[in-house]
């Protein structure tokens, strides 16, 4: 965004011994890694003795924070996503975090996920009151002073107005444009923070999984080209003034790879122009889809060449699941280890030659897989590579959900020191 379009987002603010109101706060326009908390896109901002409340430029409440000295760390904090969930972000104590999840900040979701980390936030007293009742508390903060500058006054109303309802009709609204909830992001899509806009080129998978809890049963099929559009056009209507603020697209749904190349090019290149993303605040667009292990085999080399002649960093995460034929049987993936074993081969050649695609893989992690498992994949991200790289992320899936163990931690830490690429824990977020 230029100067020219910064300046119809003017910012105003608002002190007094009660209250200040900041209008259009410039925040980041880059996703970045830091150990404190980074706001990012454009945003405003109620804070009282008691609270903070930030929104987006729709009015939407999008962050929270108790002031209270019972509120678990002064840096952790509350994210309503666009599909209407709160996140809470603890710091996890930092370190272990960032080597565990590449981020500084650990997602603690309210409903039941793979995390092998984190506490339970929600099932506290000040991050439930913020998170279940954060509009009575809004409506309770009253500024009836002559000083108060009208534009703060009207906007204070305006964020008064949008109840909680309004927000879960709107999340409907979302997962209805392309006709289902996305029940699982890309993991690469932390490079974001998450915030993306779904658009989905095919439904269903190849596979079928047994192991699999998230996916859904539809048979692959891709969508047209005119489904596609409509989408985007309902989406740039749903996010409003607030599509400024973003820069990354998730083609869904489980495995975009597989569908036609021109078809996933022209989802990206659409979607580039229609949201506006050469004006976003955010630099950098990004693109994030999910492909299957045949879909990667299969894929038109061609592909990632025009994937990097794109305005977008692509990340393109591939469920690899496990290199051994016993493993694979087991978790009902009809695959063989030895196309596991030409995907990796194949993910590690585009990685090298392609500047802004990347390509990241998937394994499932568990203390009852056998010990095949895990040493066949060590021999692909150890034997199979000389030295260490900075590209191309493997990230361990715990199958378990809602169970965190120390154990199967301690056995990720143990894996992680062996890999000469990336690894990080998966941690399941849907949009």
């Amino acid at each position: 965004m230029d100067k020219t379009s910064l300046a119809n987002y003017p910012a105003l603010t608002y002190k007094d011994q009660q209250v200040s109101i900041e209008i259009n706060c410039p925040g980041a326009c880059d996703y970045t890694k830091m150990s404190y908390p980074v706001k990012y896109g454009l945003f405003s901002r109620i804070e009282t003795p008691e609270l903070i409340f930030e929104f987006n430029l729709n009015h939407e409440i999008r962050h929270a924070k108790s002031k209270a000295a019972s509120w678990s760390h002064p840096s952790e904090w509350l994210k309503r996503t666009m599909g209407n969930d709160w996140v809470y972000y603890s710091t996890g104590g930092y370190a272990g975090v960032v080597e565990s999840i590449g981020e500084y900040y650990l997602p603690n979701l309210m409903y039941q996920t793979n995390s092998l980390l984190g506490g339970k936030p929600f099932e506290t007293p000040e991050v439930a009151k913020i998170s279940g009742d954060w509009h009575t508390l809004l409506s309770e903060i009253e500024v009836s002073v002559p000083s108060l500058p009208a534009k703060a006054a009207q906007w204070l109303g305006r964020v008064k107005q949008v109840l909680p309802e309004n927000l879960a009709r709107k999340a409907k609204r979302l997962f209805a444009v392309s006709g289902e909830r996305a029940t699982v992001l890309p993991p690469d899509a932390r490079h974001s923070d998450y915030d993306i806009i779904p658009i989905t080129i095919q439904d269903g998978c190849l596979y079928k999984c047994r192991f699999c809890k998230v996916k859904n049963k539809k048979v692959f099929q891709e969508r047209t080209r005119q489904d596609i559009r409509n989408q985007i056009i309902a989406l740039k209507a749903l996010y409003g003034r607030d599509l400024i603020n973003y820069n990354a697209i998730f083609l869904g749904e489980h495995d975009a790879l597989n569908a036609p190349m021109d078809l996933i090019l022209y989802a990206a290149r659409t979607a580039h122009e229609e949201l506006g993303f050469a004006d976003s605040y955010m630099r950098e667009p990004m693109l994030y889809f999910f492909g299957s292990v045949d879909a990667l085999l299969n894929a038109d080399d061609r592909l990632f060449d025009r994937l990097n002649r794109l305005p977008f960093h692509t990340f393109i995460n591939i469920g690899l699941e496990s290199a051994d034929d016993d493993t694979l049987s087991l978790l009902g993936k009809p695959i063989s280890a030895q196309k596991v074993k030409m995907a990796f081969e194949k993910m590690q050649a585009i990685n090298q030659k392609f500047a802004k695609v990347e390509m990241t893989g998937n394994f499932v992690m568990d203390r009852g897989l056998s010990e095949a498992h895990t040493l066949t994949m060590l021999n692909l991200v150890r034997g199979g590579i000389k030295l260490t790289r900075p590209k191309g992320s493997i990230y361990l899936s715990p199958l378990a959900f809602g169970s965190p163990s120390r154990e199967v931690l301690f056995d990720f830490y143990h894996l992680k020191t062996q890999s000469r690429l990336p690894m990080f824990l998966y941690i399941i977020q849907r949009l």
